[in-house]
């Protein structure tokens, strides 16, 4: 199932590409990334990883601001485009993150765990745990509201792409089960079906060993 997952969406997003490039970031996306920006500089944080980096544009954003910053992606055209953008950056997917532990003082993925399936949501959180230094920081941003998965039928990208979405308080246990919930917020977006968005900061524990 993942497989075939991750191939449909490294061939949609592949053809996207480009145009996900020109997209200039909503507003309400901008005030979260600097709200993690403020944490991150408050903290002394310096390495950073971005997963699902797609054109680089919020790596971008961390690197001119002094950070070291590494991108992973699935699609090899996003990850060409963070290249251009000088950014070091490598095709991988949640599952591999072949980075050794504690490489990084945090973990940045804007609408990325969309795509994990529920059924290996809690792998991947234990392996971003696992490459944090002790106390570092993760934010994690998705689309929310019910609990629902499986492919949009009404998507524009082609192949059609897999998302998992969670109620608050499923995301919220599921996130805690391995980091320190530091924040949960809810932002209200113009979205069909009660959707919204669940912002959460996420902490490693000290000894940077999951529950």
């Amino acid at each position: 199932m993942h497989e075939k997952i991750t191939t449909d969406l490294r061939q949609a997003y592949d053809a996207k590409a480009v145009d996900r490039d020109g997209i200039a970031i909503s507003s309400w996306k901008a005030e979260e990334r600097g709200r993690f920006l403020q944490e991150l500089e408050r903290e002394g944080k310096t390495k950073l990883l971005e997963i699902g980096s797609g054109p680089g544009r919020d790596g971008k954003f961390f690197q001119d601001r002094g950070f070291t910053v590494v991108c992973i992606d699935l699609s090899p055209e996003m990850v060409s485009l963070c290249v251009e953008k000088g950014l070091e950056a490598y095709e991988m997917n949640f599952l591999q993150l072949d980075f050794p532990a504690q490489s990084f003082d945090a973990v940045y993925s804007l609408n990325a765990q969309l795509h994990v399936p529920k059924e290996s949501i809690r792998t991947v959180l234990r392996k971003i745990h696992d490459i944090l230094r002790p106390g570092g920081l993760f934010y994690m941003g998705i689309y929310g509201g019910k609990d629902v998965e499986g492919p949009w039928a009404d998507d524009s990208y082609e192949p059609k792409r897999f998302f998992s979405y969670y109620r608050d308080d499923r995301i919220m246990q599921l996130a805690g089960e391995t980091f320190t919930l530091t924040y949960f917020r809810r932002i209200k977006l113009d979205l069909p079906n009660q959707m919204h968005f669940q912002s959460m900061l996420l902490r490693a524990h000290a000894t940077n060993r999951g529950r």
